[in-house]
């Protein structure tokens, strides 16, 4: 058991996340899985479109051609819509607010 463990802590330390201890005995369920590169791709484009870099991840629909990730942007968590391929090169982001009602 401390085997397991101890490999799924290494597996969180490769993936980047930061204070990682191998040893914690935490329950590994409780931490959230880390962005896919899609995810990853489009926080960045909505961030850097919206210019607010509190952003966060509405939803996520694969798809073979090009996956749409729902950004939420603000406190608000204001909806943008991101289309990227699946190799994370952003193909469209926008604002999927009826800015008409606004």
């Amino acid at each position: 058991m401390t085997h397991k463990k101890t490999l799924a802590g290494l597996a969180l330390c490769v993936a980047g996340l930061a204070a990682c201890d191998a040893d914690t005995g935490a329950d590994m369920s409780s931490i959230a899985a880390a962005p896919s590169i899609q995810e990853q791709a489009c926080l960045a484009g909505v961030s850097n479109e919206t210019n607010n870099g509190e952003v966060t991840v509405l939803s996520n629909e694969f798809s073979e051609a090009n996956s749409l990730v729902m950004i939420g942007v603000g406190p608000d968590r204001a909806p943008w819509r991101c289309l990227v391929s699946n190799d994370g090169v952003v193909a469209e982001i926008s604002s999927a607010t009826d800015e008409g009602a606004l």
